[in-house]
C-alpha cells in the first residue's frame, strides 16, 4: 500500500471512540457473522463495541489504536495492548510484550496489502515501545488470518478460550520475537 494510505494513532476523544465503535462492530460482524449464531454475535458486539467501552479503551495508557485511512475513509484498524500476559508463563514479566488484540480490514480492502501495512505499523509500534515480542490470539477456524500471521513469522505458543455470546471457541496464541 502506498499514498494516500495513512495509518495514525487514534485520538483519545469521544468522537474517536464513536468512530471505533462503529467500525469495530461492522468489521467484526463482516468477518465472523457467517460462522456464528446471530444472538451470539449480537451479545458479543454489544459487550465489546459500544462508544463508552471504546472510550475507556482509548483512555487506557497501555492501549493504542492504529486507524488506517484511504483518503478520508476508515478502511482498517488495529488495537494494540502493551504489557500483555497472553500466553505468558506466570513466572515471567509482561513489560516487553505487545498484544495485537484486533486487526481488521474492511471487506472491500482485503487482499490489497492493507492488512500487511497495518501489521508492519503494529510491529514498528512494538519496537518503538521497547518490546521484545508481539503476541496475538487467532480463532483456530480462521485459516486466512492464520496464514497471514505465519507470513509475518508468528509461531503458535499455546491456546486459550474466546467467548462470543454463549459460544466458547478455541483461539491459538501466536508469538513473534523482535
Amino acid at each position: 500500500m502506498s499514498f494516500p494510505l495513512r495509518i495514525q494513532v487514534a485520538k483519545r476523544t469521544a468522537a474517536a471512540a464513536a468512530q471505533l465503535a462503529e467500525i469495530g462492530q461492522r468489521m467484526f460482524h463482516d468477518t465472523y457473522a457467517a460462522q456464528n449464531k446471530p444472538e451470539d454475535m449480537a451479545a458479543y458486539e454489544a459487550a465489546t463495541f459500544g462508544a463508552a467501552i471504546q472510550l475507556a479503551e482509548l483512555q487506557d495508557p497501555n492501549t493504542v489504536f492504529l486507524v488506517a485511512y484511504m483518503v478520508q475513509e476508515v478502511v482498517g484498524y488495529a488495537k494494540l495492548k502493551l504489557h500483555s500476559t497472553l500466553g505468558l508463563d506466570p513466572t515471567k514479566t509482561p513489560e516487553d510484550r505487545l498484544e495485537i488484540e484486533r486487526l481488521y480490514v474492511a471487506e472491500d480492502w482485503i487482499g490489497t496489502g492493507l492488512g500487511a501495512a497495518l501489521m508492519r505499523r503494529a510491529i514498528e509500534e512494538a519496537r518503538q515501545q521497547g518490546c521484545r515480542a508481539v503476541v496475538l490470539g487467532v480463532w483456530e477456524k480462521n485459516e486466512r488470518a492464520r496464514t497471514f500471521y505465519q507470513r509475518f513469522g508468528f509461531k503458535q505458543i499455546g491456546e486459550h478460550h474466546f467467548t462470543i455470546g454463549t459460544d466458547v471457541q478455541n483461539d491459538l496464541i501466536l508469538r513473534k520475537g523482535l
